[in-house]
C-alpha cells in the first residue's frame, strides 16, 4: 500500500510570506505551486520550484481564480472562455518556469474556490481540465476524489490522481466543509495523522457524520498556509509509515 503526500505552496507574494515551504519540502513528495493567480509571483514560483526540484519533489501547477486579495477563495462569476484562458495563462507560466531550470511540471491541481466549484460541476471541471491539457497534454490531473472532478477526468480519458485532505473536514457528498463552518479546518497534527491512516486503510473518505465513501486515494493534501502545516505534514507521514504505508510520488491512473 502506498500514497503520495502533497502540499500547496509558493503562495508568498513579494515581501509578504506565507507558510514554510522549505520545511514542507523535506516531508512531502509532491508540491502544488501557485501560478500568480490567487498567490505567488515570478520570483516565488522560481524559488519554490528550484527547492522542489532539488529535493526530488514532484512539481505541480496550482492555478486558481485571478484573486490575489481573496487568496482565490472567493466564488466568482467569470465567463467560461475567460476562465479557461486564465487557467491556460497560469499553467503556461508554470510549465515555462520549470522548463527554464531543467525541471518539469508533472501535475495540475485547481485551487480554492475554482476547485470547490468544479467539484460540484462536471462541465466546469471538464472545461478547465481541457484548458490545462491544451497547454501540456501530459499533465496528471489531481482531482478531489469521488466528486464531479472525477467524473470529468474519466470522461476525458486523461491521466489523473485522486486526492483526499488531511486538514479538511468532509460533507456526505465528498465535498469539503465550507471554511466558514467551525471544524472545517483541522489544526491538530495527531488528529490529522490518525484520520489519514484510517481513510487510506479503508480505501475511502470518512465524513463528519461517519459516512464512508469509497474513493481513489493516490495522494493526501495539506494546506501550506495553516499555522500547523509543517507539524501536520510530519505527523501524517510518520503515521502512514508507522502503519506500513509507503509514502512516494504518485504515478497517475486512467
Amino acid at each position: 500500500m502506498r500514497v503520495d503526500l502533497n502540499a500547496d505552496m509558493g503562495e508568498s507574494f513579494g515581501p509578504w510570506r506565507m507558510g514554510d515551504d522549505t520545511a514542507l519540502l523535506r516531508t512531502v513528495t509532491s508540491a502544488n505551486i501557485a501560478c500568480g493567480g490567487h498567490a505567488g509571483d515570478a520570483d516565488v514560483m522560481a524559488a519554490t520550484m528550484a527547492m522542489a526540484h532539488s529535493n526530488g519533489v514532484g512539481i505541480g501547477a496550482h492555478p486558481g481564480f485571478m484573486d490575489l486579495a481573496g487568496f482565490g477563495r472567493n466564488r466568482m462569476s467569470v465567463p467560461r472562455t475567460t476562465l479557461q484562458n486564465q487557467i491556460r495563462y497560469q499553467v503556461a507560466a508554470s510549465v515555462g518556469m520549470a522548463r527554464s531550470m531543467g525541471a518539469k511540471v508533472r501535475h495540475l491541481k485547481l485551487h480554492g474556490a475554482v476547485s470547490n466549484m468544479s467539484s460540484e460541476d462536471p462541465i466546469m471541471a471538464r472545461d478547465l481540465y481541457e484548458a490545462a491539457l491544451s497547454v501540456d497534454p501530459d499533465l496528471i490531473i489531481m482531482i478531489l476524489a469521488a466528486t464531479a472532478q472525477q467524473q470529468a477526468v474519466e470522461e476525458l480519458g486523461c491521466t489523473w490522481a485522486g486526492e483526499i485532505f488531511a486538514d479538511r473536514a468532509y460533507n456526505d457528498d465528498a465535498t469539503l466543509v465550507d471554511r466558514s463552518i467551525e471544524g472545517a479546518v483541522i489544526h491538530d497534527p495527531d488528529v490529522a495523522g490518525a484520520r489519514m491512516v484510517e481513510m487510506v486503510k479503508a480505501g475511502g473518505i470518512i465524513t463528519d457524520t461517519g459516512k464512508h465513501i469509497p474513493a481513489a486515494i493516490d495522494t493526501i493534501c495539506l494546506h501550506g498556509d495553516t499555522p500547523t502545516a509543517v507539524q501536520i505534514a510530519r505527523s501524517v507521514r510518520s503515521a502512514l509509515e508507522g502503519a506500513n504505508i509507503t509514502v512516494q510520488t504518485f504515478d497517475g491512473r486512467r
